[in-house]
């Protein structure tokens, strides 16, 4: 048979016929994309529309996306060192100690909580169902729901009570050290080790100390904002606004909106790129009024200009708590990001190539740099803005107005005669005893030239 005779004769054959030409696996993935197919054509006539699935679906606790596993030095980050929370490292046999831990936290906020550990569990059990549909199917694939349910009452109440315990400096009384209380703290914040916050609204509702507990998850998100001398804001989020699990409400803590917004446009390519280039060009560093990490703007006056930057701790857990928070921005179903964090780190990024750089952002007390040496931060940074998305409109009108600045010519020769003649106090003796120099020769040179008439001396 022919080519053309068999397409015709498959053209005009029967379903059945049809079928028969199809593997199972065939079969498989063509029912998969029907029932999709079904499913959409359902949700449309029910009214719904893809903004509105986009605007109420919610991340789900999932693994850090594949494109950031790809970095192999960063690898480390995203997985716990001391203690698992939930399901995607619970069967770790490396962290089997800290279940001592759990157990021990757990008994005391039963205790404090004026209800009997059965009274709190069923209510974790009672609402299995919609906890379920919280995490990514795969995440919780091989778990019974006995065990699952035990393992988010184990870990909510033990994560409750460490907070409380670190807010309220009782952790020596839990008889748990100092090196281990500072892993679990950097645990906490990691995208594959969380449970949803619901389970920790269902426990806080459950305790006679609701309030306390609420208090101290403020004070504890506060602690570890990564900003030095934080203040809790009036636009700072809080526990009923219904987080999603605890890095997402460090998140906002992080990058809560500025009192002075910037507006956004698409446009401003930036041509300088360090700290150095900008200094060159007469703008200077200064730390912004506030600790948000989109608290970003600039003025300028004359042929001198001010990049407000918000002031932040550098520290062995600020690269993992920043690239989780990226992990969590770039979750496949995270549609409502703005990636604020990402964005945060590729300008921070652009401004540091050297070690001078650093220095210059430590002198401005934006950066506080408790990892070591300047070396060290600038390589971090350098590295985990690698194969970043960011926001393209974020930081695009401070840009903008930086690549203005920048681009003057007149503004950048006054800015590198002031910068060579008047940099320091050194700079400016040395500028005024040649201007000193240069007219006292001006007047010798006058003098000799035209000297006093004898007549002017009588």
């Amino acid at each position: 048979m022919t080519q053309s005779n068999y397409n015709n004769s498959y053209v005009g054959s029967s379903s059945e016929t049809q079928r028969d030409i199809l593997s199972p696996d065939e079969d498989s993935k063509i029912k998969h994309i029907s029932e999709l197919a079904e499913a959409e054509k359902g949700r449309k006539k029910e009214g719904g529309s893809e903004e509105e699935a986009v605007e109420t679906g919610k991340p789900k606790i999932q693994k850090v996306p594949m494109v950031l596993r790809g970095n192999k030095n960063f690898e480390k980050f995203y997985e716990p060192r001391a203690i698992s929370i939930g399901p995607i490292h619970h069967k770790n046999k490396k962290l089997q100690l800290a279940e001592q831990y759990k157990s021990r936290l757990a008994a005391t906020f039963i205790k404090e909580s004026g209800k009997t550990t059965k009274e709190v569990y069923v209510k974790i059990k009672a609402e299995m169902e919609a906890l379920k549909l919280l995490f990514d199917p795969e995440v919780i694939k091989g778990y019974e729901d006995e065990e699952l349910s035990w393992m988010l009452f184990l870990d909510g109440c033990s994560t409750l009570q460490f907070m409380y315990g670190i807010v309220n400096g009782k952790m020596g009384e839990y008889k748990i050290k100092s090196d281990q209380v500072a892993f679990v703290q950097q645990d906490l914040f990691l995208l594959e080790n969380q449970i949803p916050f619901k389970v920790l609204n269902l426990l806080i509702d459950s305790s006679q100390a609701k309030d306390e507990l609420e208090k101290s998850i403020k004070e504890f998100l506060q602690m570890n904002v990564m900003a030095p001398g934080y203040q809790s804001n009036s636009t700072n989020p809080n526990i009923d606004e219904d987080p999603i699990h605890l890095l997402q409400l460090l998140q906002k803590f992080a990058v809560f909106p500025p009192r002075k917004k910037e507006k956004r446009n698409h446009t401003g390519q930036q041509s300088f790129r360090n700290v150095q280039e900008l200094k060159a060009a007469g703008i200077n560093l200064k730390p912004s009024e506030n600790c948000s990490l989109i608290d970003i703007g600039f003025t300028s006056l004359c042929f001198t200009g001010w990049l407000q930057l918000p002031p932040l701790v550098v520290d062995d857990s600020t690269g993992p708590k920043l690239l989780n928070m990226i992990a969590y921005e770039m979750c496949p179903d995270n549609f409502r990001t703005d990636y604020q964090v990402s964005t945060y780190v590729c300008l921070l990024d652009s401004l540091i190539d050297h070690t001078n750089d650093v220095k210059d952002l430590r002198s401005a007390k934006i950066v506080y740099n408790l990892l070591g040496s300047d070396e060290e931060v600038a390589q971090l940074f350098n590295e985990i803005a690698t194969d970043l998305v960011r926001c393209p409109s974020l930081f695009n009108n401070v840009i903008a107005k930086i690549q203005r600045h920048y681009d003057n010519r007149v503004i950048t020769w006054m800015a590198e005669a002031y910068n060579t003649h008047f940099s320091s106090p050194w700079t400016i003796l040395a500028f005024l005893g040649a201007l000193i120099a240069l007219v006292l020769t001006f007047v010798q040179t006058w003098y000799a030239i035209n000297p006093p008439s004898e007549n002017g001396r009588n």
